[in-house]
């Protein structure tokens, strides 16, 4: 039973006619999961093909997600979808509720024309170089979500230039790759700025910034804002151990943080909104009713998938910075 077809004057390339050849076979179950292509040097024998040629046939359907290879053993079926015409890595930091509703964003603007893999790796530098390493070659699109990590422009070399989409946090030797970004400096800065007539009627403002998980940029955006404005202000890393005063607005990128403080006011019998002021990063359904509302400073999660499937489906080599607002709510 031949697999592959190709033949002269066709009017179609020839690595075009080895992957149409094996995603027919696949559709009339004349291949099935775990069989084995035949080799390149058959393939170059039979046909009088050049290796490049049938290579690069095989390197298409791999990148897809159809085939694999084992080395030394051959190329063998992975899959037998054959509907998609993008195979997308993509790499997460962590998920949460806003991850997600960015990866279902994504998922839905893609539709039926790309199957995506998802990775974390949990601000983990080894283990993000070593999921990146392994991805290599298997896919046709690279989403790189780089949270914090610095010069990781060598570990990315490894994947095709083209190909490499940076996701929220955009690095300075990241700048020549297309990328979907949130500018955290100014997103902070300008949404407290849209907020300073309600920040005038607390005393002190304090921003909770835990760890090198967050990224640096909304703490120079506080920074900036405090800097413009003669705000009495002060920047901490938790509020486990702390007071909470009246005349204090806390503004919080941690949920965990958000939480602490909300539990801290119900034991001081503080009223959020009145007492103190909460502001939290990224928007949920959640804090739309918590305590009546919570102000939220969020970046558009939905749009930002948005954005990135039309950039892998198109090629769109660009760089688009996401939108974000401040939402008022009855806790500041």
């Amino acid at each position: 039973m031949k697999i592959i077809h190709v033949k002269e004057n066709l009017g179609l390339p020839k690595y075009r006619q080895i992957i149409q050849s094996v995603e027919k076979s696949l559709m009339e179950n004349r291949l099935k999961i775990g069989d084995r292509l035949p080799s390149i040097n058959k393939v170059c024998l039979e046909f009088s093909l050049s290796r490049d040629t049938v290579l690069f046939a095989y390197d298409d359907l791999k990148k897809r997600g159809i085939i694999y290879s084992a080395p030394g053993k051959g190329y063998y079926v992975k899959s037998a979808d054959v509907n998609y015409i993008q195979h997308v890595f993509l790499l997460f930091d962590e998920l949460n509720v806003f991850k997600e509703d960015l990866y279902n964003s994504l998922l839905n603007n893609l539709a039926d024309k790309a199957k995506v893999d998802i990775y974390f790796h949990h601000f983990n530098l080894d283990m993000f170089k070593t999921l990146i390493e392994n991805s290599h070659g298997n896919y046709t699109s690279y989403v790189i979500m780089p949270a914090n990590f610095e010069h990781i422009q060598p570990c990315l070399k490894v994947l095709p230039r083209n190909s490499v989409y940076i996701l929220d946090q955009m690095k300075e030797d990241l700048c020549d790759y297309p990328a979907v970004y949130q500018n955290f400096r100014k997103d902070m800065a300008n949404a407290l700025e849209t907020a300073t007539e309600l920040l005038e009627k607390y005393k002190k403002l304090i921003m909770v910034f835990p760890n090198e998980k967050q990224p640096q940029g909304m703490l120079h955006g506080f920074q900036d804002f405090c800097s413009k404005y003669p705000f009495e202000h002060e920047v901490i890393r938790e509020v486990s151990n702390r007071s909470l005063k009246t005349g204090e607005v806390y503004i919080m990128p941690s949920d965990r943080d958000l939480i602490q403080v909300i539990k801290k006011a119900k034991e001081q019998n503080l009223k959020i909104g009145i007492d103190i002021g909460v502001i939290s990063y990224n928007d949920s359904t959640l804090k739309e009713v918590v305590h009546n509302g919570i102000t939220t400073i969020s970046t558009d999660f939905i749009g930002m998938g948005e954005k990135l499937a039309d950039m892998i489906l198109n090629k769109k080599q660009v760089k688009i910075e996401n939108d974000c607002r401040i939402i008022i709510r009855n806790s500041l």
